[in-house]
């Protein structure tokens, strides 16, 4: 049985925030928003191993406190100037810890309220696909395209429209290679540069909570939803049943 990996690129500096500090070392209730996108992934027992990319000259990660984490954490210094470079350096980094059939979910530092049930039905939904696959949701707002001038150039079907979450899981193989032949300015998420090599990833139901923190507002409300979810003890392994969400008009 090939084993499941996680991945985790924080090397970004979060400019949209205007924080003094990289947005995956903003503090919520105590800990950085960066522990709140491991825990779920060190608690899984299907998870081996959580790599971490960081900035090279990054000096805040060993100043956190992750003794909760044990072993599982694994800090690679070879953040790259964009997303997808951090991604496949981070890849690179791993090598001789990963087979190529191995999954890799790699996962943003800024979603800090990924929930269990996401991540197993991630695992179980994915892990019996031969692409693998990602968390989304079905867009339920009406999407208007603009114009230069700010102005409503029409409204697009939202049919067949999903909004990409992470994880995002696939095999360390596949990844790696999509990666490599990718533009790392174009792919914003690991999905596109698979697409990119000609693959459809299956979409598994995620959840509306599980929001990347990008602007200020965005930490209040995640600061909310994870003083809603009730502390949880170490995760045994379960099977998901997959979720369905109707279609709202």
């Amino acid at each position: 049985m090939s084993k499941a990996y996680a991945l985790i690129p924080a090397a970004g500096s979060g400019s949209r925030l205007g924080a003094a500090v990289p947005k995956q070392y903003l503090e919520i209730a105590g800990h950085p928003l960066l522990y709140y996108a491991l825990r779920p992934l060190v608690r899984h027992p299907r998870i081996e191993q959580v790599f971490v990319v960081l900035a090279q000259g990054d000096t805040q990660f060993r100043n956190c406190d992750w003794r909760e984490f044990g072993a599982k954490v694994e800090p690679l210094y070879c953040g790259g100037a964009t997303r997808a470079a951090s991604v496949f350096n981070g890849l690179v980094a791993a090598h001789d810890m990963v087979e190529p059939p191995d999954w890799v979910l790699v996962h943003d530092a800024a979603r800090p309220c990924l929930s269990d049930e996401a991540l197993e039905r991630l695992l179980v939904e994915a892990g019996s696909d031969e692409i693998g696959g990602l968390l989304a949701v079905p867009v339920s707002d009406t999407i208007k395209r603009a114009n230069r001038d700010l102005r409503v150039a029409g409204t697009e079907p939202r049919e067949h429209l999903w909004l990409a979450q992470t994880p995002q899981m696939f095999r360390y193989r596949v990844l790696i290679e999509a990666l490599r032949l990718a533009d790392p300015l174009n792919a914003t998420d690991e999905a596109q540069a698979i697409e990119g090599a000609g693959l459809k990833p299956r979409l598994v139901m995620g959840d509306s909570r599980n929001l990347k923190v990008t602007y200020p507002e965005d930490l209040k409300v995640a600061e909310l939803i994870l003083s809603s979810q009730s502390p949880a003890a170490p995760m045994r392994a379960r099977r998901a049943r997959p979720r369905t969400r109707p279609r709202e008009s």
